[in-house]
């Protein structure tokens, strides 16, 4: 595979150039997926920076993001590719006398195919980040069709054949851990554990992400966050929710994030109300 990163500090340093802070376990993760040309999978719960983290390559590297969103249903059709059955209808009913054989290699052609995420990526000559996101959604069946994309980098069309890469894309894979992943999907890829930063690293982040905001409501917001995910809650705050309070604090004019203020924009970070009151009950926040 082509060198993305010359090393795991090359790494860190052209993801820091994108506002995507990263510890050193990430930025060598990052580095040897290139270097091995192995699909990355990162895991770890929900809102911890994993599907950030394919962008940011992405971004870092000037390549073309191609995303497939997982979910219970994906198909290989949408997954894969499909055919266009309503213009191959059209050009059957258009043969006239034409022999089945001859319409048959006719429709089964590059005109009539529909590129979905994971062929379009294959096909890719230009630098390409494949993001497969959340694939603990999708039912297990797509991890048997991933194996062969991950394995040898190319997808077999019965109708075509074997198209193979002939620029192999960075395959990152997003699980939020719903479901154990079988080892064969596994065994093809480089593991990263992500969870949630310090609050030290949030910080940094919310500095880097939130122009013009001031360090001391930075450092205030981050340690707020960090006390709520350590309350027993059904949806811990995102690093994105922390960046969209410190947005909110702005929004509202406010250098520093008091009990009246906090309970006031609690919506910002906690979407139930069952956290919510858990919140202000074990914070000691005014109710509103």
């Amino acid at each position: 595979m082509t060198s993305w990163f010359t090393s795991p500090a090359h790494a860190g340093e052209r993801l820091a150039a994108v506002d995507y802070l990263a510890d050193d376990g990430i930025a060598t993760s990052v580095f040897l997926a290139a270097a091995l040309g192995k699909p990355l999978l990162a895991e770890g719960p929900a809102g911890v920076g994993k599907t950030q983290l394919a962008k940011a390559v992405a971004e870092a590297t000037g390549a073309e993001l191609i995303r497939l969103q997982c979910y219970e249903g994906l198909d290989e059709a949408r997954a894969l590719y499909e055919w266009n059955y309503k213009k191959q209808l059209l050009r059957i009913q258009a043969s006239g006398d034409q022999g089945w054989e001859e319409t048959h290699d006719d429709i089964f052609s590059e005109e009539f195919l529909l590129e979905r995420p994971l062929l379009k990526a294959i096909r890719r000559t230009a630098p390409t980040v494949l993001l497969i996101d959340e694939i603990d959604k999708a039912d297990v069946e797509v991890e048997g069709l991933l194996l062969e994309i991950l394995s040898d980098y190319q997808v077999t069309i019965p109708e075509l054949g074997t198209i193979a890469a002939t620029r192999k894309p960075y395959v990152v894979l997003t699980s939020n851990a719903t479901r154990e992943l079988s080892e064969a999907l596994k065994r093809r890829c480089l593991y990263l554990h992500l969870d949630y930063p310090t609050p030290e690293r949030e910080r940094d982040i919310v500095l880097a992400q939130v122009p013009g905001i001031e360090a001391s409501l930075a450092e205030q917001l981050a340690r707020t966050v960090a006390t709520l995910r350590a309350l027993e809650l059904k949806k811990s705050p995102s690093i994105a929710e922390t960046i969209d309070w410190a947005h909110t604090l702005l929004a509202l004019g406010r250098s520093d994030l008091d009990e009246p203020t906090t309970a006031g924009t609690l919506g910002v970070v906690l979407k139930h109300a069952s956290d919510q009151a858990r919140a202000v009950k074990e914070l000691g926040l005014p109710a509103r």
